[in-house]
């Protein structure tokens, strides 16, 4: 369930870098003659067409991806919400997870203590 949550936000991270590009693109594309030729790479085919004709295909494409993006971010919140449960309902504990709690208690019953030494040795200097 964990590398699947991994693999959306490495998808959603690079969906979030073809947004860039396109928004670049696009900028680039307003400032220019709308009869000016350019070059689109479609299906790995690079085509021939005019600025008119690939700038509303280019800002449909970014929205579609920004969906897409939207999508992702969902089911990673999904699946992060049954990770957690999964976790709760059958009690696992990551490696460092228990061992922080471990100290933190601890910690706690050690500055309980009277005399102000630590029984567990814990790297506390005390002056």
């Amino acid at each position: 369930m964990r590398q699947e949550q991994r693999s959306m936000a490495s998808k959603s991270a690079d969906f979030e870098m073809d947004i860039n590009e396109h928004s670049l693109v696009i900028e680039t594309l307003k400032e220019v003659d709308p009869s000016r030729k350019c070059f689109r790479l479609v299906g790995g085919v690079l085509v021939e067409r005019t600025v008119k004709e690939v700038l509303p295909a280019l800002e449909s494409n970014k929205e579609q991806i920004s969906k897409l993006i939207e999508s992702i971010n969902k089911q990673m919140q999904t699946k992060g919400r049954d990770l957690t449960e999964y976790r709760e309902r059958y009690n696992i504990r990551l490696v460092g997870e228990g061992e922080a709690e471990a100290q933190g208690q601890s910690a706690a019953s050690s500055s309980d203590n009277k005399d102000g030494g630590s029984k567990s040795g814990a790297g506390v200097l005390v002056s």
